[in-house]
């Protein structure tokens, strides 16, 4: 296991800036502000009738996806576009790894293509940090997930979300309902609500899906739904990562939706202007007081 120390030399500059975006676990609370802030400028970006600004032009961002995920790339794609970055989408399924190359391979040879920044998805933990130790100075990294560990960018338009629905953290009281043990976004989740001044961070699940020693987190851990929703802001809903299971980990999906899915019932134990995130809304935010 990297120290946190490790981490912060690698994705931070001597100065306190980002040179990587590995991690939120380390940042400070004035860093992870002025992101929000900055992506606060591009949310109007979509409806105006030129969508793309020069920020990226002559920049070349490549994506390495060695975990698939349409939803995540296609994002990242059109962020770069919209930016007016040239875009590389590394198709890791017929790519030199396949056949038996390393990753530094790889990297090697997109080091040969002067790329300017890769953003990186990947199976195993650490894995974005890896190849930020190993690429040029002038190539920046940005994790787009890796493993168990952390999915920064994702975590980073929650709070983006959070902010623009309930104005500011301090005060909140924020739940996060299901899969924790294989959840990187949960992870990064938690770092970010903490270092943002959250009041309280639940998580609820049971006991097989949560990380041992979570509470070291600064989390209160809650089994039983009607306790841990009562009179929070935020409701955060995990899907079932299934494919990240290699044992059985509840009696059955039903069963687990029957305890902790969210119905209007359950619903009625948060304050009344909660509002809801869920993985497979496309807005992502529901509010209990849609009127």
């Amino acid at each position: 296991m990297l120290s946190q120390n490790h981490y912060d030399s690698i994705q931070l500059t001597p100065e306190g800036q980002l040179k990587h975006f590995l991690t939120i676990e380390g940042l400070s609370a004035s860093l992870l502000t002025e992101i929000l802030d900055t992506a606060d400028s591009f949310v109007d970006m979509g409806a105006q009738q030129v969508k793309k600004v020069p920020l990226l032009r002559g920049k070349t961002v490549a994506n390495l996806f060695f975990e698939s995920s349409t939803r995540t790339l296609s994002t990242f794609e059109l962020a770069a576009k919209r930016l007016s970055a040239d875009v590389l989408n590394l198709n890791i399924s017929t790519s030199s790894t396949s056949k038996g190359e390393t990753l530094k391979d790889t990297l090697m040879t997109l080091r040969a293509m002067h790329c300017d920044m890769f953003v990186v998805r990947h199976s195993a933990s650490g894995a974005a940090h890896f190849i930020a130790e190993h690429v040029t100075p002038d190539v920046a990294v940005i994790n787009a997930g890796d493993g168990r560990h952390a999915h920064p960018t994702q975590a980073m338009l929650d709070m983006l979300t959070i902010r623009q629905h309930k104005g500011d953290f301090a005060g909140l009281k924020v739940a996060i309902v299901g899969d924790l043990l294989h959840s990187r976004v949960a992870r990064s989740q938690i770092h970010a609500l903490r270092t943002l001044g959250v009041a309280e961070i639940r998580v609820i699940a049971p006991l097989t899906l949560l990380p041992r020693h979570i509470e070291a987190m600064g989390v209160k851990v809650f089994t039983e739904m009607s306790r841990g929703l009562r009179d929070v802001d935020v409701i955060i809903m995990l899907r079932l990562q299934k494919e990240r299971m290699q044992s059985a980990l509840l009696p059955s999906e039903s069963e687990f939706y029957k305890l902790y899915g969210l119905t209007e019932a359950k619903l009625a134990y948060a304050r009344t202007d909660a509002i809801v995130m869920h993985p497979g809304r496309l807005t992502a935010v529901w509010k209990s007081n849609p009127a």
